[in-house]
């Protein structure tokens, strides 16, 4: 199968299966996704969503989190992980926003990497989720899926190489919803461990399933 085609096999099958994909972080405002999204390194989106609550009650907006002390905001933290990272982060971001953005987020990657404790995965995250911006944010999920489905080389060894193929491929209009379809798939279907393959509705295209079946065989 060409790489063309691979490609609109799996829009197809998307856009049928996963027509409203997005992403499962809980929030109200752009400020609401960049806590949640900072916080959601290395941690589930079912542990942010069970934190964050309590976290905007208390700081509402970037004004009141710029206030916070380390050992005010560290226990509404605290069951996430590094935590410690994530405390000193989010209150350098609040400042941040105040003194350089009118406490405003920006939505553009080169203003949003400035942030503390924000990286390109982030400032692709936020930008695609609050604008439908072209940007692919490549977790763990979307590195792993886009390989296993032959939609980036093998050889595609760093999250920005295959952010830079799913980009070149998948159409501009698609490539913010793109990242929630692979990220979700990743997430329930095509696991790290034990993926379903049997369940899946991509198997009889997908690379990975026929290597291992046919190790299997073997």
């Amino acid at each position: 199968m060409k790489l063309k085609e691979r490609y609109q096999t799996v829009i197809d099958y998307f856009t049928v299966h996963a027509p409203d994909a997005e992403t499962e972080l809980l929030y109200d405002n752009p400020y609401q996704l960049l806590v949640a999204v900072i916080l959601s390194a290395q941690c589930t989106d079912k542990r942010v969503n069970m934190t964050t609550p309590a976290i905007f009650e208390k700081y509402p907006t970037p004004y009141e989190m710029s206030k916070a002390t380390f050992d005010e905001l560290f226990p509404l933290i605290k069951s996430i992980s590094y935590p410690n990272n994530k405390t000193k982060h989010l209150i350098g971001m609040a400042q941040k926003l105040i003194n350089e953005f009118n406490g405003e987020v920006p939505l553009t990657v080169e203003e949003l990497i400035t942030l503390p404790g924000v990286g390109r995965k982030t400032a692709n995250v936020i930008t695609s989720v609050i604008d439908a911006q072209p940007n692919m944010a490549v977790d763990t999920h979307v590195f792993r899926v886009s390989k296993r489905l032959g939609l980036v080389k093998q050889s595609a060894s760093t999250p920005l190489a295959v952010e830079k193929e799913l980009i070149k491929h998948f159409p501009t209009e698609l490539i913010h919803k793109a990242h929630h379809w692979l990220i979700l798939h990743g997430r329930y279907t095509c696991t790290a461990r034990n993926p379903k393959c049997r369940e899946c509705g991509l198997q009889q295209f997908c690379p990975y399933f026929k290597k291992q079946n046919q190790l299997n065989r073997l």
